[in-house]
């Protein structure tokens, strides 16, 4: 049980930390991005440098995760859970400010990753084991 919360816990604030550098890197790194954050006028490579940003961080989150919670069913579905209950209202104000597919696949993400690296990370244990 407290392998769980701690790998939820660590799940939860990496992905944060991560987003927030990656986006740091992302600001710093590319100017005409910086210039429209504020308003958040973000062109389709913008828009997809902020998925991929997003992605990056939870694979690297949820793969933290399973090992601190190895095996576990319901860390993967906690944080998922959470992060989308955190966001669904923020992009829920946001939501004429980005197309659909956009909120689609971020939204999706958040639940679907987690359940994916977690099975994956089962499947190799369980090879390695074989």
């Amino acid at each position: 049980m407290l392998r769980i919360a701690a790998g939820v816990m660590v799940g939860i604030v990496l992905w944060g930390a991560l987003a927030v550098g990656l986006d740091f890197c992302l600001r710093t790194g590319w100017p005409d991005y910086a210039a429209v954050e504020k308003a958040m006028a973000f062109t389709v490579p913008m828009m997809l440098a902020r998925l991929a940003e997003s992605t990056l961080a939870l694979l690297v989150a949820s793969w933290a995760m399973t090992r601190i919670a190895p095996g576990s069913r319901v860390a993967p579905w906690i944080v998922g859970i959470v992060l989308l209950a955190f966001f669904v209202p923020v992009h829920y104000g946001l939501w004429t400010k980005f197309p659909i597919w956009y909120h689609a696949y971020f939204l999706s993400s958040l639940l679907a990753l987690p359940l994916i690296v977690a099975t994956a990370s089962g499947t190799k244990r369980e090879a390695a084991a074989a």
